[in-house]
């Protein structure tokens, strides 16, 4: 099935409601076994996905893949040694980088200096309501502490209002101190938007110069929908990466939202899609 035609029956089908997914026969993802995560992930690499969130309680896993999986732990009552037993996890399965709170980017670095995984951190999370010149700051004192990567929240009020050049401007005050040392991804936070706002938004990100638009912070009242992946990767088209975060549990789930056109997967907590466990 081509883009458009994923994109017509999916809107159709989804913007009105969240979609609902079985699981899979549990006999045959156990999710429990190392050679069941690793089949699963090589299922959704398979499919197209260019890395795979996961968070810190992640199991054995092949190596190979391990390089595509952003390991992320942003609750905010995350603890040092919770932030040390991420990135000593990281370095030793070779995952592609942590996403962390600000304030622990400077120990990530340390940390992993030399272990080839790079640290990502998040900018006005998780309400995007912070002023540009706060963003922007934000974002300089990231990068100082050792930041490689710049997950930002767009502001959403503003958006609502129809300010498009302020948030035009926010973007790319965060996007123009990040680049090049630093990609960034602008998290829309699309359970908030009309499809007229998340298409608006998908351009602004486009248009100042973002790498990636993002569904969700993982936050708020909802998560990644198969209709918005496939609108906010319609609507940037094959030059910006869609990462599709909140609310993706099983293995089902994460392929569809590849077919839909993520490049990346983002979970929020990454217990419930290695172990089947309760988010």
């Amino acid at each position: 099935m081509n883009l458009d035609h994923l994109v017509d029956k999916v809107v159709d089908e989804l913007v009105a409601a969240e979609t609902s997914h079985s699981h899979a026969p549990k006999c045959n993802w156990c999710w429990v076994c190392p050679d069941c995560r690793t089949e699963v992930v090589k299922q959704i690499v398979g499919s197209g996905a260019a890395r795979v969130g996961a968070g810190p309680d992640l199991g054995p896993i092949n190596a190979e893949l391990a390089q595509l999986i952003d390991h992320t732990l942003l609750k905010p009552d995350a603890m040092q040694a919770d932030v040390e037993k991420l990135c000593q996890e990281a370095a030793r399965y070779g995952f592609a980088s942590v996403c962390v709170n600000p304030c622990w980017v400077r120990l990530c670095r340390d940390l992993l200096r030399g272990s080839g995984v790079v640290v990502c951190t998040v900018i006005g999370f998780p309400l995007g309501a912070t002023s540009c010149e706060a963003k922007a700051f934000e974002t300089e004192t990231a990068l100082a502490h050792g930041a490689d990567e710049i997950d930002m929240v767009i502001n959403v009020g503003k958006l609502k209002s129809q300010d498009f050049d302020y948030v035009e401007n926010d973007i790319r005050a965060v996007v123009e101190t990040a680049q090049p040392r630093a990609i960034v991804k602008v998290i829309l936070e699309t359970c908030l938007l009309t499809d007229a706002e998340k298409i608006q938004a998908s351009l602004l990100s486009k248009r100042a110069g973002a790498s990636f638009v993002k569904t969700s912070t993982g936050f708020s009242k909802g998560g990644a929908t198969l209709g918005d992946v496939a609108l906010m990767r319609k609507v940037v088209g094959s030059r910006l990466g869609v990462k599709a975060s909140g609310g993706i549990r099983d293995h089902e789930s994460a392929a569809q939202m590849v077919e839909a056109g993520a490049t990346r997967i983002g979970a929020s907590a990454s217990i419930g899609i290695v172990s089947e466990k309760t988010a």
